[in-house]
């Protein structure tokens, strides 16, 4: 029978950890894009696929691969498709609209999945954990300057409709997670979702075939184990503890780290506003993350 992993097992500092980590972890991979200089569906199709690889190496020593002889549920082989849709389909927002555009619709993705939580999953939103989602929503839009950029004549509306798609990929992934059968490992869920994901992308990769020198060979190994292997695993692991609300919250860390990253490696600016933005992000994500660990 489908149970929801663990909407009301206490909460454990560890788990907080892990979905920080997840979150900086899975803002690397727009760093590793720029230095390899290759497509977004070569990117994208190796960070599955090598995190897959990792994951079987790490088992393989660790619990041993028979955990995943176990016939994966449904609830897997969706979330799978989910990762590589939200994938694809930011890539093509980005594509077709301003990468501020692009991820102003994606990062609506967590407060989707904290409301559709509170309605369906029994994950009830009190005032304090809405007010923080908002708080941290608001600190976002801080981050993007109160800009929704729209050129007259553009694609933008495409690239509106490929990041609703991404936002709705995005929310499925966290819902659905929350919605997984407690007795089914945790590892293999993550392995199959790798691997169905990256079975997805297989298509992508065959139409835009290029060559790929050693150096963008070290790059994509990376991919696989970074933002692929450790930051999906810790997602995963996260969400099997976690209430949507609080990893919705905990999500933002990510543009945080991305904003970060620009600035430290690319030399790219940050006004106040942004800095401002990036403070507020993360007061509201500790304020959330010290108030669910006082509520055990």
């Amino acid at each position: 029978m489908t149970t929801i992993s663990a909407t009301h097992t206490p909460i454990a500092n560890s788990s907080i950890v892990l979905a920080i980590l997840s979150a900086v972890f899975m803002g690397t991979i727009g760093v590793i894009s720029k230095f390899t200089g290759l497509s977004a569906e070569v990117v994208t199709f190796y960070r599955l696929f090598f995190g897959g690889l990792i994951m079987l190496c790490y088992l393989q020593f660790t619990t041993g691969v028979r955990i995943l002889f176990s016939r994966p549920p449904w609830q897997v082989l969706l979330n799978g498709c989910f990762l590589s849709g939200f994938i694809v389909c930011y890539v093509q927002a980005m594509n077709y609209t301003s990468m501020a555009n692009a991820i102003m619709m994606v990062y609506l993705a967590p407060v989707a999945a904290s409301i559709f939580a509170h309605f369906f999953l029994g994950e009830r939103l009190n005032r304090i954990s809405f007010g923080l989602i908002a708080v941290a929503l608001f600190g976002f839009v801080m981050m993007m300057e109160f800009q929704l950029n729209l050129v007259e004549g553009g694609n933008d509306i495409i690239g509106l409709g490929y990041g609703a798609a991404a936002l709705f990929a995005y929310a499925g992934f966290i819902v659905i997670n929350r919605i997984m059968p407690a007795s089914y490992p945790v590892f293999s869920r993550t392995w199959y979702q790798l691997m169905v994901g990256a079975l997805c992308m297989l298509p992508f990769l065959f139409l835009a075939p290029m060559e790929i020198d050693l150096q963008q060979w070290s790059w994509l190994l990376l991919a696989g184990l970074v933002p692929g292997f450790l930051a999906i695993l810790f997602a995963v692991m996260a969400l099997d503890k976690l209430p949507s609300t609080l990893f919705g919250t905990l999500a933002y860390f990510e543009p945080v780290a991305v904003v970060i990253f620009g600035w430290v490696l690319f030399a790219e600016t940050l006004s106040p506003l942004q800095m401002s933005g990036c403070a507020v992000i993360l007061a509201s994500g500790i304020t959330q993350a010290l108030l669910s660990t006082k509520a055990r």
